[in-house]
């Protein structure tokens, strides 16, 4: 049985990281906004909500589903370095490493992407999508138990900052769950954007918009940020902001033909890793995993050794495009991944990550000399949100807002943390994500959605750092593959594979390291440590094997079925 039931319903569905943001998102809807709408309102929401792991000034990758249109396209909502910030900086003055604190602030995407999709494919006004955001900040929540583990395991860094502090560490320890946590500073920005956008709004909707943007780009809020770099050795600059947009782009298809009736994955581009769970899904193909049994020791072995190998080439090759040249379709074909699976061995697992494969391109020495191992437990991973949206129309929305606050300092006066995303780069000689003026870092925040024409429109996504990937895959395929309902998808156990480098610095890897929950029995997890993998039991049901939630809309019948993973405080609701 579920630890919840699946959530159905013929007219709307959302699921989101946190439960008031599913509440907010669903207003929406029921007031008669799009997914869009509700989406955005979500994102905004989860800024208060999860404001350890989620900054309304953070990153924010949106992926949208037209219905009437039946296309598919994302908006980046992820921010470049400073003009500033150049690799020679990082080499010299910080020994080659991305500091914890303000040199690691990116330009800020999320409010440029939201009020972006809001404008072009929305209904509503920012001040109704933030309403509820802005009565979370002004009025408080509930603390959360997830919320208050994670400001209590970063507390010696949320006390770097006085701002930080006096928020996230109010009477002088972490909030606990039930107690009311308010965000004043927070609120009023909020509001601010908001009341910019009613006094612009005489010359229309789009006019509003852009007084709500601006806020933060050009007005008030940014002279803020901009003061406090400048008074603070800190690198971001007028021009930064000032010219910072967002794109709208194709998305990355790919079809997976190992479950029987082919299905359709999308996802962002490579300045993101969703292109590896597509990689992942093609070297599956050439394996009968029904056949192996769900979470069987053979299937955890190949599933595990396959997420490792295209982990490898995330490793290598993955950038921001505008800079390096990713070779994502050789990545994804289908004559590749055919060599790349005779690398996986039935009775032996990779002690390591596995080589990149070899496209002629030499990166230098640097590269592989930079990697940071450790034999110890992996930590719980730097982290972010969900949401994902379907309207009565068929539209979707599926985002992952992100950025933490105990990475960089708060903007006094505003609750605001900019992006902290640099922790995303390398600063380190010939690696596709190195450091680079205007050059985005490589993001781990990876919106999904899963598609059969006319039968089948499921938007997918997690939080959790490295994790995300190797747990949407797992979900997808509990579905797809073993017939299990949205929640049930959801809630399987899982396990995770921490060989490659960890994404945020210090980039740490955890060579043969794979974790596995608790319903995942002694004797499966005895077998693949004699198959050669480090088999690290944790708790069932934990919050450090990601959090999925997903949307399934069932083309045929009109049945939308909603999944949230209670490992988080994620919930589904629809009508």
């Amino acid at each position: 049985m579920p630890y919840q039931p699946t959530v159905v319903g013929t007219r709307y569905m959302v699921a989101a990281g946190h439960y008031l943001a599913t509440q907010a998102a669903f207003d929406i809807l029921e007031a008669g906004g799009n997914a869009v709408d509700a989406g955005v309102a979500a994102n905004i929401a989860l800024g208060v909500l999860q404001s350890d792991m989620v900054n309304v000034a953070g990153v924010a990758p949106i992926l949208i589903y037209r219905a009437t249109e039946r296309d598919v396209l994302t908006i980046t909502g992820l921010g470049p370095w400073p003009k500033a910030a150049t690799l020679d900086l990082f080499l010299n003055e910080h020994g080659g490493e991305i500091p914890l604190g303000l040199r690691r602030t990116v330009v800020p995407a999320a409010p440029d992407a939201n009020i972006m999709a809001l404008d072009r494919f929305g209904t509503m006004s920012f001040g109704d999508v933030a309403a509820a955001a802005i009565r979370y900040a002004r009025d408080g929540f509930a603390m959360h138990r997830m919320m208050t583990a994670y400001i209590e395991a970063y507390e010696d860094n949320y006390r770097k900052w006085p701002e930080n502090e006096a928020i996230y560490l109010p009477n002088g320890r972490a909030p606990q769950p039930g107690e009311c946590f308010v965000q004043a500073d927070l609120a009023r920005s909020l509001q601010f954007m908001a009341d910019e956008e009613a006094a612009a709004a005489k010359n229309g909707r789009s006019a509003g918009l852009k007084a709500a943007r601006d806020a933060i780009y050009s007005g008030d809020i940014g002279q803020a940020i901009l003061r406090y770099h400048r008074e603070n050795d800190g690198l971001l600059a007028e021009e930064d902001l000032s010219s910072f947009q967002s794109t709208i782009e194709p998305p990355v298809k790919r079809t997976f033909n190992g479950c029987g009736e082919p299905i359709e994955i999308y996802t962002c581009g490579p300045w993101c890793q969703g292109p590896v769970m597509q990689q992942m899904l093609a070297l599956l193909e050439g394996f009968d995993l029904k056949s192996m049994g769900h979470n069987s020791v053979d299937y955890i072995h190949v599933v595990a050794e396959s997420m490792k190998l295209a982990l490898a080439d995330r490793e290598r090759y993955y950038g921001d495009p505008n800079f390096v040249d990713v070779p994502l379709e050789r990545l994804l074909s289908d004559a590749y991944n055919a060599e790349r699976r005779s690398m996986i061995r039935p009775d032996t697992a990779w002690p390591e990550m596995p080589p990149a494969g070899d496209f002629g391109n030499d990166p230098g020495p640097a590269w592989m000399a930079a990697q940071n191992t450790s034999q110890d437990s992996p930590p719980m991973p730097g982290d972010t949100s969900y949401v994902c949206a379907i309207d009565k129309d068929g539209n979707v929305f599926s985002s992952n807002p992100s950025d933490v606050t105990w990475e960089s300092p708060v903007i006094p006066g505003t609750g605001l943390c900019p992006s902290s995303r640099g922790s995303q780069s390398w600063a380190v000689p010939g690696h596709a994500s190195s450091v680079a003026p205007g050059k985005r870092p490589r993001l781990t925040p990876n919106p999904a959605l899963a598609m059969r024409d006319g039968k089948l429109v499921m938007p997918i996504g997690t939080p959790g750092g490295d994790t995300q990937c190797q747990a949407v895959l797992q979900v997808l395929l509990n579905r797809e593959l073993f017939g299990m309902d949205a929640q049930e998808a959801a809630e399987a156990p899982r396990f995770i594979t921490h060989s490659q480098p960890d994404t945020f610095a210090p980039h740490t890897a955890y060579p043969g390291r794979l974790t596995i929950e608790g319903r995942i029995d002694m004797k499966t997890g005895d077998s693949l440590a004699d198959k050669g993998h480090t088999v690290e039991r944790l708790d069932d049901m934990t919050w450090k094997t990601a959090g999925v939630c997903l949307v399934a809309h069932d083309l045929e019948t009109g049945i939308l079925s909603g999944g949230a993973d209670p490992r988080r405080p994620s919930r589904a609701m629809g009508w």
